[in-house]
């Protein structure tokens, strides 16, 4: 997420974007309700429409 938001804006990021594939929560609710990291991840990736390369 750093390489892709910048070390500046990646914490504010996770903390307050809401993405579908995590049913309408934040990466940090994600992480704190104990979600795998596999699947936060590829919410973010879909979020962001990184490459594949970065999947």
């Amino acid at each position: 997420m750093t390489k892709a938001l910048g070390e500046a804006y990646v914490h504010t990021w996770a903390e307050t974007q809401v993405l579908s594939g995590l049913q309408g929560r934040t990466v940090v609710q994600a992480l704190r309700d104990g979600d795998p990291h596999v699947k936060i991840w590829r919410a973010v990736w879909a979020a962001l429409e990184l490459p594949a390369s970065e999947r």
